[in-house]
């Protein structure tokens, strides 16, 4: 079950996302990675969004001793675009991550989704 410090990151992120002017259709976050489905206002860049989330989230978490063991966010980010007719599709993957990271890791997930999509990557790149 998502722990009361998680769902304190999510709200955390959902104000800073719409503070920038995006549409949030949901974050969730477990306990190594975050996913966000998002439309991205026309005026921000996505690595600018991501930073600014980052920062901000980071300056969250230690102020708010939310998990004591965070050393920081991994330097990069993957970001996919979805057909906004699968919406509802992504929203409730979204929601249910908990659930489904207990059948595969996010690891194995983000390495199919990469290769699925003919994306060329480096495995020592990867968590």
């Amino acid at each position: 079950m998502i722990g009361s410090g998680q769902k304190r990151l999510c709200r955390y992120m959902a104000t800073v996302i719409k503070n920038k002017g995006c549409h949030l259709y949901r974050v969730n976050a477990v306990e190594d990675h975050v996913h966000i489905a998002t439309h991205i206002h026309p005026s921000i860049a996505l690595s600018n969004l991501i930073k600014d989330i980052k920062l901000s989230a980071s300056e969250f978490i230690k102020e708010n001793n939310l998990f004591p063991g965070f050393a920081g966010w991994q330097a990069g980010y993957g970001a996919f675009t979805y057909s906004i007719s699968a919406k509802d599709n992504l929203i409730q993957y979204i929601m249910n991550q908990e659930e489904h990271h207990k059948k595969v890791t996010f690891r194995e997930e983000y390495i199919k989704l990469l290769q699925s999509h003919n994306i060329e990557f480096e495995d020592r790149y990867l968590l």
